[in-house]
């Protein structure tokens, strides 16, 4: 729609700023009859909010005057629950503001203190600030409300989780009572209806929630993956969608600075928010974003708000959001302005059944997949190569000689691998994840999980001279299997314990690094050599065919390895009288199973 009784400066700034029509919110804000009513708004993060509030305080700040004159007193004051929402909500108003003089300050936690007052003495018409920091202020009295004309509370319903309550009273009991409260929250909870009962005098209830689907210019999608490997496939999932810029939320400090560091090794341009770090290092990651020099900004929820990046089209979920309102709020900072965006959550198989809970909370629709592949990671780079705009684009007439030299001097064959080979150097590097399947879990008719599926590998056969008879045990002979070989758990199919031999698999892309290991292993390791699959086929992982139970380790007196089955005497591989990770070394008239030093030799 075309912009509707605003003050003509803020309309030429909208015009200026490639505005074309109004959101939804913005529009009912200045809908006839509101300019000096109190506003009780519902509106969803990232339908534009800001600029609603800008505009419908205009005329009470403005009036019918051109500019704002001078005031030694703020006349609207903005309260937002984080910094770097509050820098975003000054940022919105002073283009927004720019041609009425307006003086636009912020006093937020993590800055000088005394630069804010001291820029809040010299004057200024619109105060922006977090709860605390403006509490302080106005305790030491340099915030000086007496001449408020407006009180903007902006995201009131996350104030009051994050427990601003106090704060937020405070401050509204500091302003004058002839005033006009604007109150914008995501959903009207009791506290905010109480809140609203409280200071707001005759509101209009205005709800562009209602009816709306949640998030609708957003995709959202559940990759499954294996929990040990949710780094790894994050890595794949950011190469298969490319975005421009990218945000990478996850719950802990812990997990950013293990993700970021990942990102960093594989090639992504990358940076971390969370909130051990100071405001300065917040804001310059933040612009590094916005600026394109960043294209994967790693965070905690304490970024989940106030940051608004144009090229912002995929939100990955890290770690699986605590609450349907944080999965909301995260995936909030994509899909902004009637832009389209994806938002992705990594599901580890062991928390599907918490995920689908998750998005049934939220009434999100999800599509299911599996990780990426390396082979449709490199489909996904193929097309994008074939259309981007340096292929598509006209030729700058300043290179045509340049080009005209590469052309004479090189074939057309040549140029082109040059070019894939350039294309290919800046791109990070791909994760080799075998894929999983995708489909939930089946159930009985009573409701039950049905059995698991056996599990299955394409890979090399190995075998070493352990069994039964030395009560070999998956709970020990995996951890060894890893640390002779070099791989990982994960790398270790099938495993068939005999009486004397134990048979396992090693996936085919780390035979060659497991050989690799076995060749610089210690002479008195045990032996491990290549073999045929064993007869009567491959077990799952620690059982034999056709046997009903795991086989387990001797009890309480029996050896094993280290790390093995609590026990004692008996030995083998470096159990409590053992001789070490090795071929036992049997003692004289002990026979094959132990140096006789810990328990008597049987009769």
């Amino acid at each position: 729609m075309p912009f509707p009784d605003t003050h003509p400066a803020l309309k030429r700034a909208l015009e200026a700023r490639g505005y074309e029509q109004l959101t939804p919110v913005q529009e009912a804000v200045l809908q006839p009859g509101l300019d000096e009513r109190d506003l009780l708004v519902s509106a969803q993060t990232g339908s534009g909010k800001t600029v609603a509030f800008g505009l419908a305080i205009a005329p009470t700040l403005l009036g019918d005057a051109d500019r704002l004159p001078p005031s030694p007193q703020p006349m609207a004051l903005v309260i937002a629950p984080t910094r770097e929402l509050a820098l975003q909500v000054q940022s919105e108003l002073k283009w927004l503001y720019a041609e009425t003089g307006a003086r636009i300050a912020s006093c937020i936690g993590g800055t000088d203190a005394r630069s804010e007052a001291r820029e809040l003495n010299r004057g200024v018409h619109i105060v922006v600030g977090t709860p605390g920091r403006l509490c302080d202020h106005l305790s030491r009295g340099s915030l000086d409300l007496s001449a408020l004309r407006c009180v903007i509370l902006d995201e009131a319903d996350e104030m009051l989780d994050m427990g601003f309550r106090d704060e937020l009273e405070k401050l509204l009991d500091a302003a004058p009572t002839e005033r006009r409260t604007l109150l914008f929250s995501a959903t009207i909870a009791r506290e905010i209806a109480s809140l609203a009962r409280r200071y707001q005098k005759n509101a209009e209830r205005i709800d562009t929630v209602s009816g709306a689907k949640q998030h609708s210019d957003i995709t959202y999608r559940c990759v499954i993956t294996q929990p040990q490997e949710i780094e790894r496939s994050l890595v794949n999932v950011l190469r298969f969608y490319e975005s421009p810029t990218a945000m990478v939320f996850c719950n802990t400090r812990m997990m950013v600075n293990q993700v970021q560091a990942t990102l960093l090794e594989r090639g992504f341009a990358s940076v971390a928010i969370s909130g051990e770090m100071g405001q300065n290092e917040r804001s310059r990651a933040i612009e590094s974003l916005r600026s394109g020099q960043a294209r994967v900004c790693v965070a905690t929820d304490v970024a989940a708000r106030g940051i608004d990046v144009p090229a912002l089209n995929l939100v990955i979920h890290a770690s699986i959001p605590t609450a349907a309102e944080t999965l909301l709020h995260r995936s909030g900072r994509t899909g902004r302005a009637g832009r389209k965006g994806t938002s992705v959550l990594m599901v580890p198989l062991n928390q599907r059944r918490r995920a689908e809970r998750l998005l049934q909370m939220a009434k999100i629709q999800a599509e299911w997949e599996a990780v990426p592949t390396a082979d449709a990671i490199a489909e996904q780079d193929k097309t994008r190569l074939m259309h981007d705009p340096i292929l598509t684009n006209a030729v700058d007439d300043m290179s045509d000689e340049l080009v005209n030299q590469l052309v004479e001097t090189y074939d057309a064959t040549k140029l082109a691998a040059a070019l894939v080979g350039l294309y290919r150097a800046r791109l990070p590097k791909v994760e080799q994840i075998r894929p999983m399947s995708v489909e939930a879990p089946r159930r009985t008719e009573r409701g039950e999980r049905a059995p698991r599926e056996e599990h299955t590998m394409s890979g090399e056969w190995f075998k070493m001279g352990v069994g039964r008879t030395e009560r070999a045990d998956p709970k020990w002979l995996i951890p060894l299997i890893c640390r002779l070989g070099g791989v990982q758990k994960r790398e270790i199919g099938s495993i068939r314990i005999d009486q004397e031999q134990t048979y396992f698999q090693i996936a085919d892309e780390s035979v060659a690094r497991f050989k690799s290991c076995l060749a610089g292993a210690e002479a008195d390791e045990v032996t491990i050599e290549p073999s045929e699959a064993p007869a009567g086929g491959m077990g799952p992982r620690g059982r034999n065919p056709g046997e009903g139970k795991r086989f387990g380790g001797g009890g309480r007196s029996g050896g094993g390895f280290k790390g093995g089955p609590r026990g004692g005497a008996g030995g083998g591989y470096k159990g409590r009288g053992g001789s070490g990770y090795g071929r036992p070394k049997p003692a004289a008239g002990d026979g094959p199973r132990g140096d006789g030093s810990s328990r008597k030799r049987r009769s």
